[in-house]
């Protein structure tokens, strides 16, 4: 079985809200590729898509590189309205298998009727939904909610070698952090290949232990903004 080595690329992205910064970090194993994230237009956009392109496979067709970029582009917008702040993706092989997982970092606002218990009504409102497991559970930062199971997406007509839209299921292991400014961050790992989940799902939990909250002064801290030892 191939795992995912741990690196130390470590991501950042800030929450501000309520008059309140909080800076998030967290490390991605090696291995990872980091979808762009700036771009000055929708050229620039594409540009940067392709030479990501031609770094994962340098031996594909201009053709075959292309069409990966314009599909990573047909994503975008769904990744602007979940408020996505990182995007990741890993290709490796297990058992002889060919697996890829992506890993997506987000900041979304708490709901104002789930400000005071944000854990627990965060936790019912998705079990209300009636799809996957939902638990609490505990990070080195504080408490979390986590929510597994599948879901089915389709890949545009115009980017499939048969010309119709084709469906397609992922599993994912969602994972949310409520912070005390009013926000959350929202960890998401999906794989469309069942043959890798236990290879990366066990990579998830150790993104997911990484996680690491600062405030402006960049103190150490827990999602209730109290101050933590450097060494925990």
């Amino acid at each position: 079985m191939t795992s995912v080595t741990t690196g130390t690329a470590t991501p950042a992205v800030t929450s501000a809200a309520n008059g309140e910064l909080v800076h998030v970090r967290w490390v991605m194993p090696e291995g990872f590729f980091e979808l762009p994230t700036e771009a000055e237009s929708h050229d620039d956009l594409a540009d940067q898509l392709i030479e990501l392109a031609k770094k994962i496979m340098p031996k594909g067709t201009p053709d075959m590189q292309y069409r990966w970029a314009a599909l990573c582009a047909s994503t975008y917008d769904e990744l602007v309205d979940a408020g996505v702040q990182y995007s990741g993706f890993v290709i490796t092989e297990v058992d002889g298998a060919r697996c890829t997982a992506t890993v997506n970092v987000s900041l979304v606002d708490i709901a104002e009727e789930a400000l005071i218990s944000p854990v627990s009504r965060t936790a019912e409102a998705l079990r209300g939904l009636g799809h996957g497991d939902v638990s609490e559970v505990s990070l080195p930062c504080g408490p979390a909610v986590s929510w597994i199971g599948t879901r089915q997406a389709a890949i545009d007509a115009a980017l499939t070698p048969s010309g119709e839209q084709e469906p397609f299921w992922s599993s994912f292991i969602n994972l949310q952090v409520p912070l005390r400014n009013g926000t959350a961050v929202v960890l998401e790992m999906s794989t469309p290949t069942q043959e890798g989940w236990d290879v990366f799902s066990s990579m998830f939990a150790g993104v997911a232990k990484s996680l690491r909250l600062f405030d402006a002064d960049g103190t150490l801290i827990d999602t209730r903004g109290t101050p933590l030892e450097t060494d925990r």
